[in-house]
């Protein structure tokens, strides 16, 4: 069998999708990874944090000595079949520790003794982490961006993704970027966010090519913020704004945030605590803009929200959802955005509904079949 090299060839790791085996310890790995890592680690929490303590007191050495007494006998072999799992699922793959020093190589010398050679990525996730902020900020720096735009419901991230050239923002940060955004699955963290983020636009760059779809977003989408400096560029770039009638928009909305939530809620905790958690979101989401909305206007939403959850909850039948849809996309979201869209900077080149946008999309990329 031919051995394979240890790589320091960033790129193509992530544009091939390489599936990675990250052997940090568990907190490190929930704190930031990269996309579709998967986390095997040699020493877990307490162990990686007692050989820590011994490292500063007592040096390397000693550190490395309590490593070996910490992982051994059973849990050493049950941490080695693991890494022969993957190895033998992903032959393609590489591991990597911190800085790709004692860890990585640890782990690949036991997996060579197993008779599985498994290269390593040279410079550790520290090393990957960095060529990603700077490659981010190369390519925020220097490309094309068009930023769909729209009112509330019109169905910006559909159309998005059937444009040439798309990054998905609020399919990044797992997030609809409005009160009523959020998912049922956690956000990433603000680092797996970063990290997503800029392969995301390593794709779009080196495998798609030309100017860059982003969805109109503000700073935060849920909790994930955006890179100062790519806002900058989002809020001067043309815009493409999308249109659709006040009927498309209820059904839209009534279909993202209900139906489909209900169907998330009830397929996560079952049918009547996923019924519960799902009413819950919707009357919070409508709870967190009662400032805005104004107490009275509230009140009143929420009365016809409980009605129709109400109705939803006899028969079945989320019709009844409609009244306030349309009235706080009439009321509440049109006049935001008007008043957001008057400010804006970037001027609007493109205007019109789904259809329009996508042919418009495809002369203005020729090399799109």
């Amino acid at each position: 069998m031919i051995r394979r090299q240890d790589t320091d060839d960033y790129l193509s790791l992530f544009l091939n999708n390489t599936p990675l085996l990250d052997v940090r310890a568990p907190v490190e790995f929930d704190k930031g990874h990269l996309p579709g890592a998967i986390n095997a680690p040699l020493m877990n929490d307490d162990e990686r944090h007692l050989v820590g303590i011994c490292y500063k007191e007592q040096g390397q050495s000693k550190a490395i000595e309590l490593g070996h007494q910490l992982v051994q006998g059973d849990i050493k072999a049950q941490r080695l079949e693991a890494w022969k799992h993957f190895c033998t699922q992903h032959p393609d793959g590489y591991l990597y520790c911190f800085r790709g020093g004692l860890r990585s190589n640890l782990s690949r010398q036991w997996i060579a003794q197993a008779g599985i050679n498994y290269p390593l990525v040279e410079g550790g996730y520290k090393a990957m982490r960095r060529f990603l902020i700077d490659q981010l900020e190369q390519q925020i720096a220097n490309e094309t961006f068009y930023i769909l735009s729209g009112r509330t419901g019109t169905g910006k991230t559909r159309v998005l993704n059937t444009l040439p050239n798309p990054v998905d923002l609020e399919g990044l940060a797992n997030h609809r970027g409005s009160s009523f955004g959020r998912q049922v699955t956690p956000q990433p963290t603000q680092i797996n966010f970063e990290n997503q983020l800029a392969v995301a636009m390593l794709h779009a760059r080196h495998q798609r090519g030309g100017p860059i779809y982003l969805e109109d977003e503000s700073r935060l989408v849920g909790c994930c913020a955006l890179p100062i400096s790519l806002r900058e560029r989002m809020a001067a770039a043309p815009l493409v704004v999308l249109d659709r009638p006040m009927a498309g928009r209820v059904d839209i909305i009534r279909q993202d945030y209900v139906d489909n939530m209900l169907t998330d809620y009830t397929n996560l905790d079952g049918p009547q605590a996923g019924w519960l958690n799902f009413s819950d979101y919707l009357l919070s989401a409508l709870d967190r803009i009662r400032k805005r909305l104004g107490g009275e206007r509230h009140q009143q939403l929420r009365s016809v929200m409980e009605s129709a959850l109400a109705q939803q909850a006899e028969n079945g039948s989320s019709d009844g959802h409609n009244a306030w849809i349309q009235s706080l996309l009439e009321h509440y979201y049109d006049p935001m955005y008007d008043y957001q869209l008057a400010r804006k900077p970037g001027t609007v080149i493109m205007h019109g509904g789904p259809d329009a946008i996508a042919q418009w999309a495809k002369h203005a990329h020729p090399h799109i079949s």
